[in-house]
């Protein structure tokens, strides 16, 4: 008998603290087995020869694996349990849930974005992989023989969103073949599956490094490239033409409305109407703009606000010349921020970050930047990604903003201190919930005034752009998924109340499309922290530390945000 289906009275032979992290440890070494993928970016290199199996069976399976967990995590009694224990025991039943709703709902159907998916996932898959003797080698080509299996198991939902009217939008779906046909490749040396065979590591003798070089050729032409062949021919062949008209979640039949109820809590760990959402990001727009028309007033320019970002847009002066350029921009705004971060934090984290391009196969239709986090067991960095295509759509004057929220003290720094709270079960150490990281993200903007950033008022005005933008999202997400809102319209309301490019109003309008809720997480949660801040600010009065404070947000790692909420009002108390 699985040890997942063994009964609740199993737990009654533990100390409730006990009998939490057995099956905590439990979930985990399931969720590795399920997820070989996962269980690589975790360090986990038990499963490397695997890409793990994903049928609608498999679904089932998991689903009811599920509920048992979840049944015996409710069945321990939280009176037993420290008040880490009984955070850790509340957010794991939440999170077991809402992977229940999700399937309860059939949101497996949906397995791709605008920006990305399965296919784009697997081209990281060298990124995570140790190759530190030739069985990891002969791991990973094994994982890439796989391949044909696994993307027919994606397929499968995809046609299963077909039959039943779930699909993407057929509107905002127009990039995502390139980012297919991107490794059909005739050149063994083009594919980025191939990486890891271009320089031979001294464990490996010369004879077995031809004899893998030549296996990866056979795996990659043979296997990798005709799958990303034949999914390709899928997508442009039947899913675009097959694709719903309609743009919102809540139109989707049979439970749509529901199903956009579901994901927003997902991403902002609220109960939230989209009716009040809307409402929020109107209000925080009027309230930024007036910011934004100062700025433009301090500047001296004489136009109005349209030509005020007609003329950002196009002015050279705002724009690199070279991908180089932007590229060593973005890691100098990033140095001088790291000489900052002891004013506003006593604990720092021990995993460096460094700071790349967007790898081309994604770069047409990604967005600007967008960090990418590593396991601290991992020998990887984190990493922050800038989008070097099209330099004429990347100003220069939302750099600063831009750079402090993906890399420090944003993303990289929230994500890498979580690592490290020993202290905190695994899960909750690589938990990442959008309300809370993307919150602090957006906050950390902000925090670039407290330290002297934004010193140019371009730079400064590219600080409210992105606010702004934030913002637009809670009145544009919703109007898209509720209130019947065109994809123009969209494009039309960011392009007209922000400064970014309008190729970045386009994608990242196709983004929301795709991804429904999501963009809702970053202004709640920056909302919520803001307001915590206000009000430890005004009940501590001179006791009020920021450094202390922020510590205090990060220490229990990525939260929701109710849970926040009762953390810093006990951390007001304690001090």
């Amino acid at each position: 008998m699985s040890l997942f289906l063994l009964p609740i009275m199993f737990c009654a032979f533990f100390m409730p603290s006990d009998a939490l992290q057995q099956l905590f440890d439990e979930e985990r070494a399931w969720r590795h087995k399920e997820y070989p993928m996962s269980a690589s970016f975790e360090g986990v290199d038990d499963y490397d020869h695997l890409l793990g199996s994903n049928t609608l069976a498999d679904l089932k399976r998991r689903t009811e694996a599920l509920r048992a967990m979840r049944q015996r995590a409710e069945a321990i009694d939280p009176a037993g349990l420290n008040h880490q224990g009984q955070i850790s025991r509340n957010i794991f039943i939440e999170l077991l849930s809402d992977e229940i709703r999700d399937f309860e709902l059939g949101g497996y159907r949906l397995v791709m974005t605008a920006e990305s998916g399965f296919h784009a996932d697997l081209a990281g898959l060298a990124r995570y992989t140790t190759f530190a003797n030739a069985e990891d080698y002969d791991q990973y080509l094994s994982r890439l023989a796989q391949f044909p299996r696994f993307f027919e198991e994606q397929t499968a939902f995809l046609q299963m969103g077909l039959d039943t009217g779930w699909t993407l939008p057929r509107a905002s779906l127009t990039r995502i073949p390139d980012t297919v046909s991107a490794h059909v490749v005739d050149d063994i040396e083009q594919s980025v599956f191939y990486t890891p065979f271009k320089k031979k590591p001294a464990f490996v003798a010369e004879a077995a490094w031809q004899v893998l070089r030549t296996k990866a050729q056979a795996a990659i032409m043979q296997k990798v490239v005709p799958s990303y062949q034949k999914f390709h021919r899928f997508l442009m062949e039947q899913y675009l033409a097959g694709a719903r008209k309609e743009l919102g979640a809540s139109q989707l039949p049979k439970g749509g409305d529901a199903y956009y109820r579901h994901v927003i809590k997902r991403y902002t760990t609220l109960d939230l109407d989209p009716d009040a959402v809307h409402e929020t990001g109107l209000a925080e727009v009027k309230r930024i703009r007036a910011e934004m028309e100062h700025v433009k007033q301090a500047v001296g320019f004489e136009g109005d606000f349209a030509a005020f970002l007609k003329f950002l847009r196009e002015d050279p002066r705002f724009y690199a010349a070279t991908p180089e350029d932007l590229l060593k921009e973005a890691a100098w705004i990033c140095k001088r921020m790291d000489g900052t971060l002891p004013r506003l934090f006593h604990r720092l984290p021990r995993q460096p970050y460094t700071v790349e391009p967007v790898p081309a196969y994604l770069a047409p239709g990604y967005t600007g930047g967008r960090y990418v986090p590593a396991s601290i067991e991992s020998e990887q960095p984190g990493t922050y990604w800038v989008n070097t295509y099209d330099l004429k759509s990347r100003p220069l004057y939302v750099l600063e903003a831009l750079s402090l929220h993906e890399a420090v003290p944003g993303h990289h720094l929230q994500g890498a201190l979580s690592q490290e709270l020993s202290d905190l079960p695994a899960f909750r150490r690589n938990l990442y919930l959008s309300a809370f990281g993307e919150g602090w993200a957006l906050y950390s903007e902000y925090l670039g005034l407290e330290v002297g950033f934004y010193q140019d008022p371009y730079s400064n005005f590219g600080r409210l752009t992105y606010e702004m933008w934030r913002a637009c999202r809670l009145v544009v997400d919703t109007g898209i998924h509720a209130k019947g809102w065109t994809r123009q319209q969209a494009i039309d309301f960011l392009a007209g109340n922000t400064a970014l490019s309008l190729h970045e109003c386009t994608t990242e309008t196709d983004r929301y499309i795709t991804w429904p809720a999501q963009a809702l997480s970053y202004k709640i949660g920056e909302l919520k922290i803001k307001e915590l801040r206000k009000m430890a600010e005004e009940k501590m009065g001179a006791r009020f530390d920021v450094r202390s404070f922020h510590d205090a947000i990060l220490a229990n790692g990525s939260v929701p945000l109710t849970v926040l909420e009762a953390e810093i009002k006990r951390f007001m108390s304690a001090k």
